[in-house]
């Protein structure tokens, strides 16, 4: 007898535990994450800093003040320097130094140009792949994505825009392979060939063999449509399935916007030519318009749907704005008083706008001045979903900001922040170059592996990052290269050596004597 009640007991826990599934599915809350590519830290009306700034003064972005009304602004929310590593740091809960991913990935296999020739160091055969959920794919970052983990909870996956998550040719190239249900426009390239519907975004015979041509937006291929507004088209159409089914939905809204190359988006190009601004600074202007025309239909979309309450949304750019190249006037200008711009380490370069709506969570109209990295935008969405037992092939790195969201005021700013680049780039100016660096506190410790020298900076009393005292803050250079080496050497993260001696790059505690003498 033993036996079979035992087994109509099992049967019947069953039936009580798929029970409970369904119903904390159907009660779970939908997430939205807008993600926008390139998008500098003041690229906005809305002020991420103590007092507005000039260039606060010039964009106009409604639908963001409109979301910082309704939630929560985070004043140093910080990304990479540069696109694949952010997003698979996103993806993964990983550091960059974990996951290897350094660099912006396209070519199977392939290093950067900038890099096979680089005149003084010889780079790292980085995870040039990208981003895989097969454990097979050779030079590729193993792990699993967190929208796999939502899609098992019962989610409803979108991804609409830019993936940029593995090279040509592997399975991390297709949204599809990393728990996505819906893939639009979504592939191995980071950029758009063009953002004109009469230019078939890149679709035409002349680059039938590039990289660049946006995919799946056949039907907009001829009209006068802007990429953004198609995407955003694209988006809503896709949210009526899960909607029309009560099902919980995450909408990962990946803009290709405000990526180069600059071209204008005419619906609100002409106010900022008006101004008299750079013709080329208007174009740009026009493309932060449009992306925030996109955030705010979507917005509408979910008051239309009456599902505004149960949606979080989470705003975020991937790097900061770029500055060095391909924009009107000085270069390394445009995210003042920020330093530098994109690919840089100073704060120009990895500083993002950040907002998050959390309805019954996040105060409206509140500020939070708590630091973060992009990696924590990982086990965050997971425990906002409700979700915390999953298991992971990979080490996650990522810190979970609930607390920061609901207790703002109480948290201890004492954790460090790690940045690696055993890359180049390509553009020179501020900070950009081979580099490792940590922020601790109010502190930050750039280490360049070409020079093997050091930038020291008190972040809350410089933060333009004009005055470097490595050479007189003597004893936190030496704290802080010991906490930036010990980490590296923990993650086994990749040096750079120098193409002439052959030597690895110095770790950084071990160049702390010359540095101060």
């Amino acid at each position: 007898m033993f036996k079979p009640i035992s087994l109509l007991l099992l049967g019947l826990l069953l039936l009580s535990c798929s029970g409970a599934k369904d119903e904390a599915s159907s009660t779970s809350p939908n997430i939205l994450l807008f993600f926008v590519d390139d998008m500098g830290w003041q690229d906005t009306s809305v002020p991420f800093w103590k007092e507005e700034t000039a260039f606060n003064r010039l964009y106009k972005t409604p639908n963001m003040e409109r979301l910082a009304r309704q939630g929560m602004k985070f004043t140093q929310a910080y990304a990479t320097p540069v696109c694949s590593p952010t997003r698979v740091s996103l993806m993964t809960g990983m550091n960059a130094a974990r996951h290897r991913v350094t660099n912006w990935t396209l070519h199977k296999d392939r290093l950067q140009p900038m890099e096979t020739g680089h005149k003084n160091l010889q780079f790292p055969h980085w995870n040039v792949n990208g981003l895989s959920p097969d454990s097979t794919i050779q030079h590729a970052a193993y792990a699993k994505p967190y929208p796999m983990i939502l899609q098992e909870a019962g989610y409803h996956t979108i991804h609409v825009g830019k993936a940029h998550f593995g090279a040509i040719g592997t399975p991390g190239e297709d949204p599809l392979n990393v728990g996505f249900d819906v893939n639009i426009a979504g592939h191995a390239a980071g950029a758009p060939k063009s953002y004109y519907g009469t230019e078939n975004f890149g679709n035409t015979t002349a680059f039938q063999n590039s990289p660049w041509p946006v995919p799946d937006l056949d039907k907009y291929h001829g009209d006068s449509i802007y990429l953004t507004e198609a995407l955003k088209n694209e988006a809503i159409e896709a949210l009526r399935t899960p909607v029309s089914n009560g099902q919980p939905f995450f909408l990962y809204m990946a803009l290709y916007a405000v990526h180069t190359p600059i071209m204008a988006d005419p619906r609100f190009v002409e106010p900022y030519l008006e101004m008299g601004l750079d013709t080329i600074e208007a174009w740009y202007a026009s493309m932060v318009a449009s992306m925030d025309k996109c955030l705010g239909d979507l917005m509408d979309f979910l008051q239309e749907k009456a599902i505004v309450d149960n949606t979080i949304i989470l705003f975020m750019s991937d790097n900061g704005g770029l500055s060095a190249l391909a924009r009107g006037g000085e270069p390394h200008t445009h995210n003042k008083p920020l330093s530098s711009g994109k690919g840089s380490i100073h704060e120009g370069g990895i500083r993002e706008p950040m907002l998050v709506k959390w309805p019954g969570v996040t105060k409206p109209e509140s500020e939070n001045d708590n630091y973060l990295i992009i990696e924590d935008f990982y086990p965050t969405i997971l425990e906002m979903a409700g979700i915390s037992d999953y298991e992971t092939p990979q080490k996650i790195d990522g810190k979970s900001f609930v607390d920061l969201i609901k207790h703002p005021a109480s948290q201890d700013q004492n954790r460090p922040l790690y940045w690696h680049y055993p890359n180049e780039w390509g553009p020179t100016g501020p900070g950009i170059g081979a580099f490792s660096a940590v922020r601790k506190g109010d502190w930050k410790l750039i280490y360049y592996h070409e020079e093997e020298d050091f930038e020291l900076f008190n972040i809350k009393e410089d933060l333009g990052e004009t005055q470097n005292l490595a050479a007189t803050e003597t004893s936190k250079l030496e704290e802080l290269a010991r906490e930036l080496s010990n980490y590296l050497k923990e993650v086994d993260a990749q040096m750079p050596a120098h193409r002439e001696s052959k030597e690895q790059v110095a770790w950084p505690i071990d160049r702390i004597s010359p540095a101060i003498n």
